[in-house]
């Protein structure tokens, strides 16, 4: 069963569409039809406002603000602590406080550690001001217990601490602490100065219990986990960086779905990781900021290694925000729902560039994905793709809903197409979208229905793929497609669509680079394309394309002007063959060219 977790879901109804086609040449799969309306999850609300914030009174304005006054001065003298206050003792180079108050922390300890083992109701805040803590054997910070702890780094300090690569455990049951800052209760750093943490054991942070980060400057080497807080992490601001053997940042509850969550409000986060770059049990939310996340793990299927860019088991939602992510597995992936309002995405991936086991939703944003398996996927759900611009390579299906499949058949073998029982549609009404893909360009185990926008597909050029591929029905009701392929599995928008197609089969392989240009006889220009790559078929549709009219196809020649992805606007057009003149038959239109 599916968790909704922490998300109060709003609804949109999309336009109720119609589907249909009468070919001059027979289109795969074209001669299915349906009609349908959909639900949305769009409007899903933004993180700001989603209900996940379950920090209770970890997080008050009056941690943040104290008295000079009520602020304890200890010095850390190498081998040696020197206070003068009943709420801390020291004992050789071990720094233990034991009462709620604010210990401003200086000086250098060369194999010490600074324990809090307060009451459940006290407070604690550890102002460091320019330390430098090393401990061999343990934790550095220790945090064992209090209501809560602030860990300040002061402005204009720089503070280090430091772990050694082996551990005596203060509990042997647990195996804690294991972090160079650890703690059992919730913890807050935050501060304008600098924190260097090195996790020569294991994690770097590891906090037990709810984690924010309002830190300047953090930054990790951590022999595993860089950041980790198992009920809940909450970034706020910052400049992060992590480096880390395994998982960047993370939050890993796993017994309680309101928590275990990923909350990031703004910063700049950049990223080195064995494992995940970020991490989250339930759901991921990011209101806005600028990541910079490598993966780099091996991952196969015995060593269960994951290491993709950001990752949520249940919801991830992004706001907005600027992303370059290079990945070992996926750069956006979700185990449940992922929805993306804007935002700046560059991603090289070497397995999927966005993915979603449900349903997968793109308002709006900047995509441009270098490198995938599949560029977009929700494996079993809906995508809904409602703006932006998405340019995509990638070296199997382009975008892609409920698995591989397609249809069988060609324009010199027969046409048919499979049977499908998967009741998922893909929306599509993007600005702009250019796919570039080796194996199906548009591939929907199941239903596709087009609203606006422009699309192109440069497609597959071996006769297994189609750039084209779909298992119940295309609908066209708007907007202007180009899809350019291989013709040995053909398919074209269906003719319960409102608007035209045409389908023009080419006996030769036509090259990459070669014009293809289209205007009526009175010379108003339909498209003027140039292909990425060889093609043999060519599927248009418009809303330009009127019946009662002819049109002219023309191959080769030059042309100058606006080019998005080979579609030019506003262009000049010149020295092109005449190879076939048409007019419409039906909503489709298939059209041998020899």
């Amino acid at each position: 069963m599916r968790k909704m977790s922490l998300l109060k879901v709003l609804y949109f109804i999309l336009p109720i569409f119609m589907n249909g086609c009468d070919n001059d040449i027979e289109i795969a799969g074209s001669s299915n039809s349906s009609s349908s309306s959909s639900t949305s999850p769009d409007n899903e609300e933004s993180v700001d406002e989603a209900d996940a914030n379950n920090t209770g009174d970890h997080d008050e304005d009056s941690d943040y603000i104290w008295s000079a006054d009520d602020v304890v001065e200890i010095t850390l003298n190498g081998s040696s602590i020197t206070e003068n206050t009943d709420g801390a003792s020291a004992s050789g180079s071990v720094l233990t406080i034991t009462d709620a108050g604010n210990y401003s922390i200086s000086g250098t300890l060369s194999n010490g550690q600074i324990i809090v083992d307060a009451e459940d109701s006290d407070l604690v805040r550890l102002i460091l001001n320019g330390v430098d803590i090393t401990s061999s054997n343990s934790a550095p910070i220790y945090i064992k217990k209090a209501e809560k702890v602030i860990l300040v780094a002061n402005e204009n300090t720089v503070n280090n601490l430091t772990d050694g690569s082996s551990y005596k455990y203060d509990d042997e049951e647990d195996e804690e602490p294991n972090a160079t800052v650890f703690s059992k209760t919730n913890l807050t750093i935050f501060g304008e100065g600098s924190l260097n943490i090195n996790g020569n054991f294991n994690d770097a942070i590891n906090c037990k219990d709810g984690l924010i980060l309002a830190c300047q400057a953090i930054s990790i080497d951590a022999a595993d986990d860089g950041i980790r807080g198992k009920d809940y992490l909450i970034i706020k601001e910052g400049n992060i960086v992590v480096k880390s053997e395994d998982d960047a940042i993370k939050s890993d509850n796993e017994n309680d779905t309101a928590l275990g969550y990923i909350k990031i409000l703004d910063g700049e986060i950049n990223i080195t990781s064995g494992g995940d770059g970020i991490t989250a049990q339930t759901d991921l939310l990011i209101n806005n900021g600028t990541f910079n996340i490598t993966t780099t793990g091996y991952v196969s299927s015995s060593n269960g290694v994951s290491s993709k860019g950001l990752k949520s088991a249940v919801n991830t939602i992004i706001e907005d925000g600027s992303f370059n992510i290079i990945s070992t597995e996926d750069a956006i992936h979700s185990d449940e729902t992922i929805t993306i309002h804007e935002g700046t995405y560059t991603i090289s991936a070497s397995d999927d560039g966005i993915h979603a086991d449900y349903d997968l939703t793109i308002n709006d944003g900047d995509f441009n994905i270098t490198k995938s398996y599949e560029g977009i996927e929700s494996s079993s759900g809906n995508m809904y793709i409602n703006g932006g611009t998405i340019e995509l390579v990638a070296s199997d299906d382009g975008i892609n809903i409920a698995g591989g499949g397609g249809s069988m058949g060609g324009p010199h073998g027969g046409w048919g197409s499979s049977t499908s029982s998967s009741s998922y549609t893909m929306y599509l009404n993007p600005d702009y979208m250019a796919i570039n893909a080796q194996g199906d360009g548009i591939d929907a185990n199941g239903s596709v229905e087009v609203t606006g926008g422009i699309i192109i597909v440069n497609g597959p050029t071996g006769s297994g793929n189609g750039a084209l591929d779909y298992d119940a029905s295309f609908v066209q009701n708007g907007g202007t497609l180009i899809a350019v392929g291989s013709s040995g599995m053909l398919q074209a928008p269906g003719s319960s669509s409102s608007q035209k197609s045409i389908a023009l089969v080419f006996r030769s392989t036509r090259s990459a680079g070669s014009i293809c240009h289209i205007e009526n006889t009175d010379g108003d220009v339909l498209f003027t394309f140039k292909s990425a790559k060889n093609y043999q078929s060519l599927v248009y549709s418009s809303p330009d394309l009127v019946s009662g009219t002819s049109y002219n196809v023309y191959s080769g020649g030059t042309a100058s002007g606006d080019d998005f992805n080979g579609l030019y606007s506003n262009e000049t057009y010149s020295g092109g063959t005449l190879i076939t003149t048409f007019s419409l038959n039906g909503t489709v239109t298939g059209i041998q060219i020899n």
